[in-house]
């Protein structure tokens, strides 16, 4: 019984301890784990097989991949009219500007026209804009590609230009005001119109 023990011990503690043994007087073999008697010998154990239980991991749930759209761009996007730092002399301030791009408007894209950063009309598909009353000086313009979400897609740099506008003094001096131009012209209010003058003769 005693070696029983002796042995379960052995088995318990052969991962971290020395065993030996050894015959005692009463001619019993003992297993200890100090050798506590000079003709003591240690045992060669082999390694204990031990098991390991697999830990379920951890479910990581990623995120799904994010859709992201297909970057468009055009090689080339301008204002062919005016031309840069163009001088435009117009009485009324009319004017006329011309976009071009490469390739040309692609599906689901409009341009759109900026004036001194503000938007001017409806984006449209043709690269033609007509601004009126645009005021004397100087003015930036900026061509925009957007998408049918309104995200711009392509966009020039500002490009200025500058207007001359005449004034009516100026038209009066160029085109003089004549009798039935007055109430007409802008140019020519019926305050500024002569009176005429109305001679009266004497009745004898």
């Amino acid at each position: 019984m005693r070696t029983l023990l002796l042995c379960l011990l052995l088995i318990t503690q052969a991962a971290s301890a020395q065993v030996y043994t050894y015959i005692d007087a009463e001619g019993n073999r003992v297993f200890t784990d100090k050798p506590r008697s000079s003709n003591a010998e240690r045992v060669m154990l082999a390694p204990s097989n031990s098991v390991q239980l697999n830990q379920p991991k951890p479910t990581v749930h990623m995120a799904p991949p994010a859709v992201t759209k297909p970057t468009v761009h055009y090689q080339l996007l301008r204002i062919l009219v005016p031309e840069p730092d163009a001088s435009i002399h117009n009485g009324s301030g009319d004017m006329i500007v011309t976009l071009s791009s490469e390739p040309g408007l692609l599906p689901g894209h409009s341009y759109r026209l900026l004036l001194d950063g503000e938007p001017q009309g409806e984006t449209s598909r043709s690269p033609v804009f007509s601004l009126r009353h645009v005021d004397r000086g100087t003015h930036q313009l900026v061509a925009e590609i957007i998408d049918s979400a309104g995200l711009i897609v392509e966009r020039t740099p500002a490009q200025p230009f500058h207007m001359h506008r005449m004034t009516l003094a100026q038209k009066r001096k160029i085109n003089p005001c004549k009798k039935d131009d007055y109430g007409v012209r802008p140019e020519c209010p019926l305050k500024d119109k002569p009176k005429e003058d109305v001679s009266i003769l004497p009745f004898f």
